[in-house]
């Protein structure tokens, strides 16, 4: 790892327990650094909002910022949503016995943070952890139909988009995307796995903030006419129920 983050990190390391506010001295001190490097490090992490200074000049002190707050909070929501989730995602997986995931947006991707297999022979090719485009598979476009139109039109607005083994046009994207809004839900066919169907239903917070797909896949043979109807109505009150332990309130 780059010497200068690990020197970061031991300076943020210092503030524990009871331990609100450092001096420059102390904080050099303790992490046996010269003070210029000590500033120059604090400084940047200041830009950043890792650390706040409480007084300025030479002498100045130091708390840790609230960026810190903000990462240690989203943190905080993917395992509080994985916890809440999972005792939904197993009753709808072994319901209707089908594949069901849980994902996310992580930056401009769409992540897999939790999974529960069916009993099928069917395995799809996902994993907790894997990321994928969020124009991609049901769940991805869900997240991807509910972020900024700003954020939407940059996402959308790559060189290539590219499903299986064809293009995707970027109006036509945009249009679904739309339609994914006005209808609450998303539908994909052969996207990420071929012969396969996904449907997803969103998980808002107390927020009113929609933080996460619940996603249903299977054999596209599986899920046509009265079982795909039973298959939507199922993962909806699923997602439901998990927005409402959640706090949310429609």
């Amino acid at each position: 790892m780059n010497q200068s983050v690990l020197k970061a990190l031991t300076l943020l390391d210092l503030f524990q327990d009871d331990i609100e506010v450092l001096s420059l001295k102390d904080i050099a001190e303790q992490a046996g650094m010269p003070k210029p490097t000590t500033y120059r490090l604090l400084t940047a992490l200041e830009q950043k909002g890792y650390v706040s200074r409480v007084k300025d000049g030479e002498g100045g002190k130091y708390r840790l910022g609230l960026k810190l707050l903000e990462l240690g909070s989203l943190v905080a929501n993917r395992i509080e949503i994985r916890e809440i989730a999972l005792p939904y995602m197993q009753a709808l997986a072994k319901d209707l016995n089908e594949v069901v995931h849980l994902v996310i947006v992580n930056h401009e991707q769409a992540t897999y943070i939790e999974k529960v297999e069916s009993t099928r022979a069917l395995r799809l090719y996902t994993k907790v952890g894997k990321s994928v485009p969020l124009y991609l598979g049901s769940g991805p476009k869900l997240l991807l139909a509910y972020l900024p139109e700003e954020k939407q039109q940059e996402i959308v607005q790559q060189s290539e988009l590219r499903s299986m083994h064809r293009l995707v046009k970027q109006e036509e994207l945009l249009q679904e995307l739309r339609q994914i809004r006005e209808n609450g839900f998303a539908y994909s066919v052969g996207e990420q796995d071929e012969d396969t169907t996904g449907v997803s239903y969103p998980i808002f917070n107390h927020h009113s903030q929609m933080i996460a797909a619940l996603a249903i896949s299977g054999l596209s043979s599986r899920f046509s006419g009265e079982n795909l109807q039973r298959i939507k109505e199922k993962t909806k009150r699923a997602a439901d129920r998990i927005s409402k332990k959640l706090g949310y309130r429609s």
